[in-house]
């Protein structure tokens, strides 16, 4: 293949890993609006997916917002 047939290919291939970059960082950003404001998908998470959730906690603690981990844990356990 020449240099002038190889470039529509690389356009749309480099189109497509931006897609899916973007994607993903909106996405991500979605997931983490969701868990932040409701308290009843990060117990759904905690069901399904808790090494999800706990990353959550973590980027949390470490941006120094303590006690979401803490407030669950006693909702929760008061929902039994």
């Amino acid at each position: 293949m020449t240099r002038r047939a190889m470039e529509p290919f690389s356009r749309k291939f480099f189109k497509g890993v931006l897609f899916l970059e973007i994607a993903g960082v909106v996405g991500a950003y979605s997931l983490f609006h969701k868990m932040n404001t409701s308290q009843d998908f990060r117990y759904t998470m905690n069901k399904s997916f808790p090494a999800v959730l706990e990353v959550y906690y973590k980027s949390n603690e470490w941006a120094g917002m303590y006690g979401i981990r803490e407030s669950d844990l006693e909702a929760w356990s008061s929902k039994k």
